[in-house]
């Protein structure tokens, strides 16, 4: 009987201590971390739309909606929307670099929204929705600097896309995340009447 408590403990004992391992290796995300899995941030409007389109996306683990680049701590989604914080809403991609690269990443992300728009994205109107690419580093943005370049070729127009310094991102509030997935009927109607996918057509389709 003792030795079958003291298994009994023991076997409880590994339970916790997987449990904890598991959650410290869990990203903000919801991803676990792997030596594999590395970061972007990518400003495109609403965040709802961005973090559909990147989780569609071969390689990407995780998608997180939040707000980058202002000037007042843990802003909320009301201040935000309001302007006022100088934040812009954004969403943090983790992806497995093994499998896709910041290049393909950052030209998928042009892909989705109005580079020739620096007044907000599609609807959504004012510097909280503008476009932006968030570079953590000299290389990132070489490549950042690179698309963009490449993509005013392909428009033959001057691209407004902003590529700053990432900063602090701050996670949205819990009912923003997946939302797409979670309110499907609502999500679809909310892109459609946004005109999002009418005007990338339009945008992108006279691309050279």
């Amino acid at each position: 009987m003792r030795r079958l408590l003291a298994l009994l403990l023991l076997l409880v004992a590994g339970v916790a201590a997987a449990a904890v391992v598991a959650t410290q290796g869990a990203d903000r995300t919801g991803s676990p971390r792997s030596a594999r899995t590395a970061t972007a941030v990518f400003a495109g409007g609403c965040f709802w739309c961005t973090e559909s389109d990147f989780d569609h996306v071969p390689g990407v683990t995780g998608t997180l909606s939040g707000y980058i680049g202002g000037r007042v701590p843990n802003p909320t989604y009301q201040q935000v929307s309001a302007g006022n914080t100088g934040h812009i809403e954004a969403v943090r991609v983790v992806y497995d670099p093994a499998q896709v690269s910041y290049a393909t990443l950052v030209e998928r992300f042009f892909r989705t929204i109005d580079p020739l728009d620096g007044g907000g994205q599609f609807c959504d109107r004012g510097d909280q929705y503008r476009s932006a690419i968030f570079v953590a580093n000299a290389a990132e943005r070489r490549i950042a600097e690179a698309v963009k370049a490449r993509v005013a070729r392909q428009l033959g127009k001057a691209i407004e896309t902003e590529i700053l310094p990432r900063g602090i991102f701050y996670r949205a509030e819990a009912y923003h995340q997946d939302y797409y997935r979670r309110n499907p009927v609502r999500y679809r109607f909310y892109r459609w009447n946004c005109g999002r996918d009418a005007r990338l057509q339009e945008v992108w389709s006279g691309a050279r």
